[in-house]
């Protein structure tokens, strides 16, 4: 079943963590700096004064996009599957408050349901299967809560890409609106990749409650 078969999908994650321990040359995702969209974001957007907010970023890898958040002001929660990386990200940042959490993004606990002021997707979505892309974006739209802010940047299909990964399209893009939130910001950014070179750097905004059981 779809259930579980994500699990399948995701499993080699851990492998190449685990792999490259020492260098970490061969991650390709992994920058050891702020992801630039996620920067900019902050630059713009301070929480202010003594107000906690709550972020979350999926895939957290080596945590560097965890840090600017915490570095931000922010409460900050950091997921993957692969323990290896959470580890890694750990070691990275011994002294941060940052909790590094081995969370599955379509099992989360109930009280990470709309729970996080923000939350930072890069690349996630994208590294699973197309069949797994609904499911994914509702289970991201859970974690957001009523007047919190999505960040998702993502590479935008161009021509027939055999995955992993798998860009995304406009209109699968468009699935977030269909799963109640609205577009505060929408750019496809250029930067030359062997994926694409067009990326999609998008805010979204949770009017109002909407978390519901997912459907499995």
């Amino acid at each position: 079943s779809l259930k579980n078969s994500h699990k399948e999908a995701t499993a080699w994650f851990d492998g190449l963590y685990k792999a490259n321990r020492e260098s970490k040359e061969k991650i390709p995702w992994a920058r050891h700096e702020v992801n630039p969209l996620l920067k900019g974001y902050l630059e713009n957007k301070k929480p202010k004064g003594d107000e906690s907010k709550r972020a979350l970023v999926i895939g957290c890898g080596l945590g560097d996009d965890a840090k600017a958040l915490e570095d931000a002001g922010y409460q900050v929660v950091a997921i993957d599957v692969a323990q290896s990386a959470l580890d890694l990200a750990q070691e990275k940042f011994p002294d941060s408050t940052i909790r590094f959490e081995k969370q599955d993004i379509f099992e989360m606990p109930k009280e990470y349901c709309e729970y996080f002021d923000f939350v930072f997707e890069a690349f996630t979505i994208q590294s699973l299967p197309v069949e797994f892309r609904e499911r994914m974006v509702e289970a991201i739209v859970n974690t957001v809560a009523p007047k919190g802010e999505l960040l998702v940047v993502a590479h935008k299909r161009e021509k027939h890409f055999d995955g992993p990964p798998w860009p995304l399209e406009e209109i699968e893009m468009a699935m977030f609106q269909e799963h109640g939130l609205e577009t505060l910001f929408y750019e496809i950014y250029q930067e030359e990749s062997a994926i694409s070179k067009n990326f999609f750097n998008v805010l979204y905004h949770k009017p109002e409650s909407s978390c519901k059981q997912l459907t499995q």
